[in-house]
This record gives structure tokens, sequence and C-alpha cells, in this order.
């Protein structure tokens, strides 16, 4: 027999202790634990009923954390889920807890509603079955087989709304899909099946809100981005075009139709991007320039070439260097949108400088029909009524030959030829003589008045700075006061003393 030390047989004597100790010690955790998930599981609870449903969903989540084999931690917390619209979170929690639970009949029910909304009909199907199998309640009986019975008729309407498709018969395919995504409401396939229904039908608008709704359904749906930025591209919304291909590249850089979309996209929103800089900088033949390569890079979408043509239009008009230009390629615009009032507009101003008074005013009140309230267009009515009027009297361009917009260089230059050419002492016959005074008298106000820009703006203004009855007591040579003794001092080529050798009576 082996002796013991005394100091080892004392500390033996401890060892039945120190185990009870421990084993009280691993216990008082265990109860801890427990305790600390049902305390989680109940406050979550409690959050939840008080509709705190972000509080709620952090103590579930703690009591999944202290239980990962709790399957009302995790029915809980998919309840949370689905409360907070997040029906793709919820669905892994609740085939967890029928993993964990087999006969939970409530959790199979809810996963089975949720399968059914995302168009999974066959998996949805089998759980209802389950459901009916496994001793229900009334009411999930109830739900189970009214479920069941709605699901086998979105099968059979899913199968007629592909006939339909392949048969071209479009509408018939879009209204049984309506009435599948009225249940099947996160059916992606169904979406993107309609989305290509209503393109076929021309109803752009309903096709880009169903894929709008494909592409947020489904995480990594590059198609439904490609299908909304050549759907925004033909449209002519070159901007939002290029906003969703570049969404596709994000989930794909290498998808070769997003690419290769992508690349033309930008190309021509960089030209539109620049032409319209060029205008703002009033540079108005760059831009032109630039629009017209916008038309090269995009012949096959006319709502490119519209818009192009637009914006030419109102280049020129503004450049006001040839009309004729910008009448006709305005023209062509109205052509094919006769009440495009921007178009409108830029003819009318192109009309006013070409001095085609009564057709700007038809233009202008075409506009005005359009858009009542533009201040541009009223303004430019009033001025194209007073041009027109004017016209009908006495118009100091058109004595002098010049355009409305012509410098001061090209007034004088015009003046002199004139001069020269009706000069009173270049005709003998006294009736010429006589017609040849009244037209140089024309000719020398005319330059009076355009050369003076006080006088030439009141005359752009509609008032005839020459015109007594419009000039009360203005400051103006007069004219037509009589000559008294002719021409003396007054020398129309503009250096010295210019004396007739004649005298008016």
């Amino acid at each position: 027999m082996v002796s013991v030390n005394p100091v080892a047989h004392k500390i033996l004597s401890y060892v039945p202790f120190l185990l009870v100790l421990i084993d009280l010690q691993y216990e008082g955790v265990i109860c801890g634990q427990d305790g600390g998930v049902e305390n989680h599981l109940e406050m979550g609870k409690k959050l939840l009923a008080a509709g705190q449903l972000a509080d709620a969903l952090s103590h579930f989540h703690s009591a999944i954390d202290g239980d990962p084999k709790n399957y009302m931690a995790f029915y809980r917390r998919a309840t949370v889920y689905l409360a907070m619209g997040k029906s793709k979170s919820a669905l892994p929690d609740l085939s967890k807890v029928i993993e964990l639970k087999p006969d939970f009949t409530s959790a199979r029910l809810q996963r089975g509603n949720l399968l059914l909304k995302q168009g999974r009909l066959d998996e949805a199907e089998r759980d209802f079955k389950k459901v009916l199998k496994s001793n229900p309640s009334d009411k999930e009986e109830k739900e189970a087989q009214s479920q069941l019975m709605k699901s086998d008729e979105i099968q059979r309407m899913v199968t007629q709304s592909q006939a339909h498709v392949d048969s071209g018969d479009y509408v018939t395919a879009a209204a049984h899909l309506d009435l599948i995504i009225e249940t099947s409401v996160w059916d992606v396939t169904s979406r993107e099946l309609r989305a290509e229904c209503f393109i076929q039908m021309g109803e752009m608008g309903k096709a880009i809100s169903d894929l709008k709704a494909a592409s947020k359904l489904k995480s990594d749906n590059t198609k439904a981005f490609y299908k909304l930025s050549t759907i925004y591209y033909n449209l002519g919304d070159h901007e939002m075009s290029l906003t969703e291909v570049r969404e596709c590249l994000k989930l794909d850089p290498d998808h070769k139709q997003c690419y290769s979309h992508y690349k033309q996209v930008k190309k021509l929103n960089k030209q539109i991007q620049s032409a319209e800089e060029l205008i703002q900088q009033q540079r108005y033949g760059d831009a032109a320039r630039k629009y017209e390569s916008v038309v090269e890079t995009e012949p096959n979408v006319p709502q490119y070439s519209h818009h192009a043509k637009e914006r030419i239009c109102h280049c020129l008009a503004q450049e006001q260097q040839d009309m004729n230009r910008a009448i006709t390629v305005c023209s062509e615009v109205l052509q094919s949108d006769p009440h495009n009032v921007n178009a409108l507009k830029d003819r009318a101003e192109a009309y006013l400088l070409d001095e085609q008074y009564e057709e700007a005013i038809k233009d202008y009140e075409n506009a005005r029909d359009h858009s009542e309230n533009d201040r541009q267009i009223k303004e430019g009515l009033e001025k194209a009524q007073r041009l027109l009027k004017q016209s009908q009297k006495r118009d100091y361009y058109k004595i002098l030959g010049v355009k409305r917009n012509a410098q001061k260089k090209e007034i004088v230059k015009a003046y002199r030829k004139l001069a020269h050419q009706w000069h009173p002492d270049n005709f003998q016959d006294p009736e010429e003589k006589k017609k040849a005074e009244k037209k140089f008298i024309d000719i020398a106000q005319a330059k009076e008045v355009l050369t003076d820009p006080e006088m030439r703006q009141k005359f752009d203004h509609g008032e005839d700075p020459m015109d007594p009855e419009s000039q009360q007591g203005g400051h103006h040579q007069n004219f037509h006061g009589g000559w008294n003794g002719g021409f003396q001092g007054f020398n129309p080529f503009g250096s010295g003393p210019f004396n007739f050798k004649f005298n008016f009576q």
C-alpha cells in the first residue's frame, strides 16, 4: 500500500468540493445564457408590438447569436423583416425555422406565401401541400388550400401568357401577366416578360416601370439595366440612357452589350454637352457644327436628329448671318413638329431679320397659342407688329439697302454710294431732278438716323425720329421744311461744304 504525503492528502480532501464548485459554475453559465436569450426574445417581442422594428431586430440578432438553434428567435426575426418590407431577408430565416422544426406550420405557410409572391410556384405549392398534411389549424388549412388553388391558376396563366407572346399576341399576353403580377408581385420573370410585351406594343413608359422594378428585385440584373438604357436611348434621353448603362457595368464591367452601348451613348452625350456649352458662350456657328456631328453620330434615331436640327435652327437665328438657311432648317423642324414653340420663336426671329414681318407675326402668334405666358414671345410679337407698321411707312434700312443688324461702317458705305447715285446734279430733266431730290433727302435722313445710336434705337422700337408727328419737339434736322437756298452747308459726303447751283422753291 502506497503511503500518502500529509500535504497531498490535505489537497486531495478538497477535490470533491472543487468539482462541485466547477459544476455549479458551469450550470450558472448555461442558465445565464438561456436567461439572456429569453430576455432578448421577450424584449424583441415587446418592441415589435410597439412598432420599434430596428430595436426589436437588434434583440433578435442577439438571441440568435446566443442560441443559433432557437427556431423561435429565427421566426421572430423573420416577422420583423417582413414588417420592414425585407422579404429577401425573411425567407432564409423562415427556411431555418423549418429546418429546425419541420412541423412548424405557421413558418411553412409564411414561406409558401413569400415564394408565391416571388413567382417560385413549384416551391410554394410544396409548402402549401405539406401544411395540409401536418394537422394544421382550421385557419391555416383554409389559407393553404386557397393559396394552393391560386398557385395552380397562376401556373396555368404563365403557360398561356408565354404561348401568346410566342404567337405575337402581346396585348393578351400582357393582360394575363397583369393578373399574375397582382399575386406574384416580386416575380422578376413575369415583369421582364410584360416589359417585352409593352415594348412591342409601343408603351415604353410601362416597359420602363417594369424593368426598373425587375432591376431592384434581382440584385445582379444586367439584362434589365441594358434594356432600360436602350429604351431611354431610343426615346432620345441620352442622359438617362448613360445612367442605366453605367449601372449595368457596375455589376459586370466586361458586359459586351453594355460596354459597346456605353461607348456610343458617351460619345453622343459628350457632343451634345459640348454644343450646349458653345451656345452658352454665344459661339453659335461652332455650336451648329457640333450639332451637325450629332446627326452623323446617330443617324438612325429620329429624336436626336430632330433635336439637333432644332438647336441648329436656334444657333443660325442667333448668329444672324444666313437667315435663309435659318428659316429653312427651322421649317424642317416645324414640318415634323408644327407646334414646337422653340422652333417657332427662332424662325420668327429669322423672319424679322430677313424683314418678313408678316411671316414673323404668324409664327409668334402660333407660338403664343401654345405658350401663353412666354415673355419672349410677347415682346417678339410686339416688335414684329411695330416693324410691319413701320415698313408700311418709311424704312431707313430699306432706303439704304442694309440689314437691320448692319454695322455703322456698312451704313456709311451704303449711304455714300447712294448719295453719289442720286445726287440732283446728275439729273437734267426737271421731273427726274425732282425725283432725285426727294430720294437724296431720304438717303440723308436714313444715314442720320441709323448712324445715331439714340435715333436708331427709337426707330427700331417703332418710332420715326424724322417724323414731326411722332417726335413732338424732338431734336433732329428737318429736311422737309424747305431748302430755302438749297443744300448749302450740308455735305452728304461728310467733309466740307457742298453747295448746289440751284434753289428749291
